[in-house]
Order: C-alpha cells, then structure tokens, then sequence
C-alpha cells in the first residue's frame, strides 16, 4: 500500500494534521492519528501533492532533510516556530516545547545536549548514550517518550527517537499531538483565529527559510572578485602581500594625518586621537557620528571611507567568498523564521547584511530574471493597520504616506518623516521629540496605542504583537543605580513600542512571503532571499512580467487576509474590517538581471 493510499484510508485529506519524523538517515515516518507509516521522501511528497495535508514537523530539521531528497512540503505546523510564537524567546527544543504545553516547570529542561546530572566527563556522557541504544534495542522501540513526570524522556530528546521505525513513528505522533496541544492553546486566546493564521504561515515560513538554505542565493563568483578588487585590492597571493595591502589602505588615510601623527586605524581610542590632533573633537568615533564631520577635515572622509573597505576586507573578502560561495554559484547560509525577540526573519553568512557594492555581483542564472519587490513606509502603514487610528489609514491611500501626514501635522516632509520615527521609537528629545508631540494631537489613536505598550514594558509586563506573538518584557532586573535603572526602564520601553510594530511588519512581511511562494510555484519560480521587507524572486525571464504581476497581487491579497479590510498595491476600493479602516500596502516590483539594478 503506498502512503497516498494508507493516508487517504486513514482519513487524512486537505488540511488535516499529519505529524511527520525524519530521522538522520533520512527515514521518514508518518502518523495520522493512532496508526503510523514508514515512507520514502519521495512517498511524501507525492502523498503532499495529491491531498495537500498540513504536516506536523518538530522544527525546521525536518524541512532541511527532506527538501535536498526532493520533497518540499506545501504548509506545515512547525511546533518549534509555533512555540516562539506563544511563549516568546528563541529556545523550542522539544522538551521545552512540551514543558510549556503541559505547564510543567521549564527549568527541570535540560538544555539540548546537556548531560544528565552526575555525568561528571566525557566516559560517563559516552555510557549513557550506550545505555539508551541498548534500552531503545531491549524495548524493541516501545518505549513511551513521556515520562512519569509528564517530561519528554531524556532518552528520547537526546536522539532516541531515531533509534528504531516503531520510535520514529511514535515522535511524528506526539508531534501532532504537541500541534494540537498549541492549537487550542491558540484558540483559547483573544484573537485566537488570527494566532492559528499567524502560527500557520509562520510555520510555513520556516519550510521557506529550509528552501532558502538549499537552494542558495545566485552569486556571480567572477563578478564579486571584481568588485573586492576594486574595493580591496586583488586576491593577495600570501600574508606578505595581504599585509601590504593593508598598509596601503591605511595610508590613504594616514596622508591626511598631520605630520609626525600616526595611529592604528582599528583602534576606537587611537583614532580619536588622530581625530583630534587634526582639530576633530568628537565623542566617539561612530560611523554616524562621523557622518556629521565629513565635510570639516578630508581625514574624516578618507576614514569613513576606509571603513567600508575594512569591513568588506576582513567580513566579506575573499575568504568570505571562498567559505559561502559553492562551486554552483549559489552563496548558502542557515535561515531561520524568527530572531526570538519581535519575530524577523534571520540568516547567516552574510546573507542579510550583504555590503550594498555586492549586489552586483548577485545575477540571475542564465535565461532567468530577479523579480524584486520592497514594501514601501511599512511601518508607519502597520501602525495605523494595528492600532486601527482612522486618520492614519487614510493617509495610506497615498503613494507617499509622508505627504498627507505633512499637511496634517502642517510641516514638511521631511519633518513629518521625522515625526513618525520618532513616535514609533520613542525618542523624545530635540527635533525628533519636537515633531513628535504633533503626532499625538494628528493621529491620537496611534500614540495612544504606541505610548500604551511603551508603559506596559516599563513595567515589565509581557506584549502580544497584533499576530499574537509574545514579546517578553518581564525579568528586568534593577541594577541598583537610580539612575542607570531609569535609563533602563526608559529603553525596556522603546523597545516595547517599536517591537509591537517590527513585530507585526514582519508577520505580514512573512505571510507575503509564503503566499508568493505558493502561487509562484507553477511559474517555476523561487524566492531566493528575503531581505527585511524585500523579497528577491528567481523566476525564468519568459514568465518575468507575469511574476511580478503575482508578487503584487499576493501582497493585495495578504492584507486582506493579515488585517481584513486593509488595500493590496493594485486594489480600488475597499471597506472599513475588523481593524476599522482600509489601509493601502504598496510594494516597489521591478524585473532586474542583477539586484543592483533594483532602485
């Protein structure tokens, strides 16, 4: 009986919870509630291509196993970014996970890998690995993985559960179950049928971000030594010559160093006294700060400018290039669908702070194209979705937001701008904090909602973004210095408002994201790298203008689904939802051969 078959006699069709265990040898276990199936990867897919279940995964280990087998599941529930999602933080092991569910003491947890207390060295670690092989071969694999305690077995959540196809099977059960047990922790909450939505696109974010590691980011590795030579010099034949180099860079600002003055550019301290021997006082000797003198001495130039070379030189250099960038032309990092704090995306290998020189050198494989698309003022857009501020939702129906809040506030622009930032990251001093006072009589529902999750962090009570992810504010000790505990308290609370709106944006950016993910599927396209609020889409170059037509219509369709109501990029009319408002989402798309040709 093949898996589609087994699936469908068990009653599994669209929709339905089906957990799923890959094991490290790539075995594939299936359960659908109490009975259970040994399958191939290929089995699975074809079982998700024919009934579309919703697949339970323990985290996103699973995804990255399958998806090199050639298996990429449609959606999933992933228990460990539904986890991060209820209880905050970024810890979501499956004991952990199960702790939380069947609210039992997460400290009795040990920490993934950690020994079992009186494992005093490696001998010990060692036999009491040997002893869980031979209890999980003496058990035959019947062994129950929860413990008379209600914990997950130590046995078990050390790798045990790989140990035999009757112990695989029983994880993918209690994964399910561990899904149910989150669904209807979901459902029991205020707003609980956004937080099921929430928790299922950030699920299948994270089969997303497996993809994304797979599939890799298309690199041009000729071009990109290209662009380090200009920036860096060529590719120093041994550390003589790299030494050289460096020389050189630092003397092209040490020429503009009074005479007789000298000092090592990496050094914070030294520099500032080279600053200020050329008559440059500054506080420190930040980029930004920097910014502010670089028009007063051609040495403040010369080492902000030295700077960007430095950074590119000893984080993405040749060696960087050599590391990350595979013989495929693809550069590769680790993604993960949440940073454990207000829930953005996160990648490795430079793959999300990419030096903007590099761009160049990421083009589309041959006979393909870039589809890129960049979320436009999302945040101020957020606020008035989230905080329901009628006022603000009608300045979004502007392609400029800035501009009909400039005339609300009877400023500029660039002042309205200011004034925005400045609300939504609590600054409250000099011209920011001035400009932001006139927000709270233009758009009081807004402050109100901003200045409310600012008190609640101060106080050190938990928020919940509009999605109903848990942002954690409690557990801030006080330093026992008045002064350093204010200064504290007022940062807790900075942080609280900001992160209920980064939050959300990135819950709606998510939910863009896998939504394009889907509907481009057929175009033989694949999203290739998730940048903040933009989306990178590889697509073939005769499907080009049809994907950027989807990419916009799944973002029209993503906010009618994220805050109903609210307007896509290429909508006409809508009614007021659940937020009160329509709010308008707009995305700069463009078709590109290369990402630096994306403006």
């Amino acid at each position: 009986m093949d898996l589609v078959t087994a699936l469908g006699q068990a009653g599994a069709g669209r929709g339905d919870l089906v957990g799923l265990a890959v094991a490290p040898d790539g075995t594939v276990a299936v359960a659908v509630a109490g009975a259970g199936w040994m399958a191939p990867a290929s089995a699975v897919a074809l079982a998700d291509r024919a009934l579309r279940p919703r697949w339970v995964t323990w985290s996103q280990d699973t995804a990255l196993r399958l998806v090199p087998a050639g298996a990429r599941l449609a959606t999933c529930w992933d228990v460990a970014a539904v986890h991060r999602l209820l209880f905050g933080g970024w810890r979501a092991d499956p004991g952990w996970a199960w702790a939380h569910l069947r609210g039992l003491p997460p400290g009795e947890v040990p920490a993934p890998g950690e020994r079992t207390p009186g494992a005093a060295d490696l001998f010990d670690a060692a036999e009491e690995d040997a002893a869980a092989s031979r209890a999980a071969a003496s058990d035959g694999g019947r062994k129950d993985p929860v413990g008379p305690d209600g914990y997950l077995s130590r046995e078990w959540t050390r790798g045990g559960w790989a140990d035999s196809p009757v112990r695989l099977q029983a994880w993918a059960r209690l994964a399910r179950e561990a899904a149910e047990l989150q669904g209807a922790a979901l459902a029991g909450k205020e707003g609980g049928e956004a937080g099921v939505a929430t928790a299922r696109s950030e699920s299948t974010a994270e089969l997303l971000c497996a993809e994304l590691a797979t599939d890799g980011l298309p690199m041009d590795r000729a071009v990109a030594e290209q662009v380090l030579t200009r920036i860096i010099g060529p590719r120093p034949r041994d550390e003589a010559a790299s030494a050289a180099v460096r020389a050189a860079r630092d003397g092209e600002v040490l020429r503009h160093a009074p005479a007789g003055v000298t000092a090592d550019l990496r050094s914070p301290v030294q520099v500032r006294s080279l600053l200020a021997a050329a008559g440059v006082e500054v506080p420190d000797t930040r980029a930004w700060r920097l910014e502010e003198f670089r028009d007063s001495h051609p040495l403040v130039a010369a080492l902000l400018q030295w700077r960007k070379a430095e950074r590119i030189a000893t984080t993405y250099g040749y060696g960087w290039l050599d590391e990350h960038l595979g013989p495929d032309g693809r550069l590769r990092g680790s993604w993960t669908g949440s940073d454990g704090a207000a829930g953005r995306m996160t990648a490795s290998n430079g793959l999300h702070n990419m030096p903007a020189a590099m761009r160049a050198a990421v083009i589309a494989a041959p006979g393909h194209v870039f589809v890129r698309a960049d979320l436009g003022q999302i945040e101020p857009r957020v606020l008035a979705a989230v905080s329901a501020d009628q006022a603000l939702a009608a300045a979004t129906s502007a392609d400029d937001l800035y501009l009909p809040v400039a005339a609300q506030l009877g400023v500029d622009r660039p002042t309205a701008k200011v004034a925005m930032i400045a609300a939504m990251y609590g600054q409250t001093t000099g011209h920011g904090g001035q400009a932001g006072w006139r927000m709270r009589a233009a758009y009081p529902v807004a402050r109100a909602y901003l200045d409310s999750a600012d008190r609640s962090a101060r106080a050190g009570r938990d928020l919940r973004t509009y999605g109903g992810r848990l942002v954690r504010m409690s557990g801030g000790g006080g330093s026992g210095t008045p002064g350093a505990d204010a200064a504290r308290v007022a940062a807790r609370g900075r942080y609280g408002r900001n992160a209920l709106i980064q939050g959300a944006a990135a819950e709606l950016f998510k939910m863009w994201a896998v939504t394009v993910r889907a509907r481009a599927l057929p175009l033989g396209a694949r999203i290739v790298l998730c940048l903040h609020d933009e989306l990178l889409v590889h697509v073939p170059a005769g499907h080009a203008q049809q994907a950027a037509r989807l990419v916009s219509d799944c973002l029209a369709e993503t906010a009618r689904r994220w805050a109903p109501g609210s307007l896509g990029a290429r909508d006409g009319q809508g009614g007021e939802g659940a937020a009160g408002a329509p709010v308008r989402f707009i995305a700069d798309i463009s078709v590109v051969r290369c990402w630096a040709d994306a403006k």
